[in-house]
């Protein structure tokens, strides 16, 4: 009878504490590199490697997991992923970490399944905390700017989640600059500040410093959380050799720890997209 030892967190995680840096005008503190759920933590990828990554991620103190309801793929597996690492490993350490998850792209057919309507939000939080076995997220994003819904209604649900209990802070991510002020405006007056934007910013892509938002977030003690940092890989040498498999990471990673002992990967036997979409603050990429 084969019986998996109990994962017991690293003991060193919190050595470092210039590696947290403080969310904007707020009480929380955010590790300067999460991990993003975004294509290692999907119903394709083996659940072990998904398993190491969250665990090699917690051990070294990073407590900020990002996800979204359609993150996968297929739509929704991340957060099974995340529902299963809860229940085998992380679970006595939930107060230890900052879940984060997001509605507004597609996500199921029909209507109500997509953009930023009231009953998309409310149905895809409730959808999210099942498929993670949680009560509550940490934060919850708007993933997208809904030019077609009223953005009273979208803050709104925003609000009514928080006090619902169903999420403790929320976000934006992606919103055009005049709209996270309505955002910002609107939620302040309703005791449920704008924690966070979360936006895309790199060495190639500035656009979030080139439209005047990561200005207005510092002025208005709004916190700013990078996705794709490092482009995907692009910024790395990730794809020097090609397109790398699943698995690849361990390998890449005990090749950096033990260099004359690691076994080579074996090259790519198939092209795929790039690994891994990892939400930072203003930082590289955890595990692509």
């Amino acid at each position: 009878m084969n019986i998996t030892p109990r994962y017991i967190a690293g003991e060193s995680r919190y050595d470092n504490p210039d590696m947290y840096v403080r969310c904007g005008h707020s009480g929380v503190l955010l590790p300067k590199v999460s991990l993003g759920l975004w294509h290692n933590f999907g119903g394709t990828v083996p659940y072990e490697h998904s398993r190491e990554m969250a665990r090699y991620a917690f051990d070294h103190g990073i407590t900020h997991f990002d996800l979204a309801n359609n993150y996968g793929p297929p739509y929704g597996s991340a957060e099974e992923t995340m529902g299963r690492l809860i229940d085998d490993d992380l679970r006595p350490y939930r107060d230890e970490l900052f879940i984060s998850s997001k509605a507004g792209y597609d996500m199921w057919p029909g209507p109500y399944g997509n953009w930023g309507s009231r009953k998309y939000l409310m149905a895809s939080i409730d959808q999210s905390l099942k498929r993670m076995h949680l009560d509550y997220v940490d934060l919850f994003y708007s993933h997208r700017f809904d030019p077609l819904t009223p953005v009273e209604e979208t803050l709104q649900a925003l609000v009514d989640i928080v006090r619902a209990g169903k999420a403790l802070y929320v976000g934006v991510s992606r919103w055009p600059l005049e709209a996270l002020k309505t955002a910002d405006k609107y939620l302040r007056e309703r005791d449920v500040p704008l924690l966070i934007y979360q936006g895309r910013l790199n060495m190639l892509d500035r656009e979030p410093q080139e439209q005047g938002i990561t200005d207005y977030c510092a002025a208005h003690g709004i916190g700013f959380i990078s996705f794709s940092p490092l482009a995907q890989g692009l910024l790395t040498d990730r794809y020097l050799n090609g397109i790398q498999p699943h698995g690849a990471w361990r390998e890449s990673h005990e090749r950096r720890a033990h260099p004359r002992t690691a076994r080579p990967s074996a090259p790519a036997q198939r092209r795929g997209t790039g690994q891994g979409r990892d939400s930072c603050m203003q930082s590289p990429e955890m595990g692509s």
